[in-house]
């Protein structure tokens, strides 16, 4: 089988899925990816943006959805208010979220808001109170992991945009884009994965 690697910039309201069998279908993968027999590696929520690996190698699949490996995935956090010193200390010291303690993550503010397009529909803005964007690196990615993280240290996410996974990043790609990766970022991807190229 030849193997097929793909990069997606995921849009917001888009589920990380190719078909949605609800009485209201929603937007899925296949209106933006014409790629037969790919499958996302992990999941961004419909309401969360930003980088998807699509594949159809399995072990390769498995190793980076599988928090026991540990593989970075960094992202953008538009989160309500200023973060305090005890709260980002908090966040990388690992947070208890539905009995479950967190790995450590790297957490940064970031002084100037990322350029990113705008996101329909916009988030919600209040007047009062003020916005921040933090930048996060997990190496597990728990359901609705950073949403809860954050809202565990009074920090709720207003939009949340995956960046990197790992060498890999949205460079280039604009919402809905997709490419497929470069024969260096594939060999770079087997070799932190102790995979065989063929």
């Amino acid at each position: 089988m030849k193997w097929t690697y793909l990069l997606f910039n995921k849009p917001y309201g888009v589920l990380t899925q190719f078909s949605d069998a609800s009485a209201n279908p929603r937007p899925t993968l296949k209106e933006y990816v014409p790629v037969p027999d790919v499958y996302p590696v992990g999941r961004l929520d419909r309401d969360s943006e930003g980088l998807l690996l699509l594949t159809n190698h399995g072990t390769l699949q498995h190793r980076l959805s599988d928090p026991q490996f540990g593989h970075p995935r960094t992202y953008w956090v538009q989160v309500e208010g200023t973060p305090e010193a005890a709260a980002l200390e908090s966040l990388r010291q690992g947070v208890t979220i539905q009995g479950y303690q967190t790995r450590p993550v790297q957490v940064q503010t970031l002084t100037v808001a990322p350029d990113l397009p705008l996101r329909e529909p916009p988030i919600r803005v209040r007047q009062s109170i003020p916005t921040t964007w933090i930048k996060m690196t997990l190496t597990e990615g728990r359901n609705r992991q950073v949403r809860r993280m954050t809202a565990s240290v009074g920090l709720p996410t207003l939009r949340l945009v995956r960046v990197a996974i790992a060498h890999l990043t949205l460079e280039g790609l604009a919402p809905g884009q997709w490419r497929t990766l470069t024969e260096a970022e594939i060999k770079s991807l087997h070799q932190l994965l102790n995979l065989k190229s063929r």
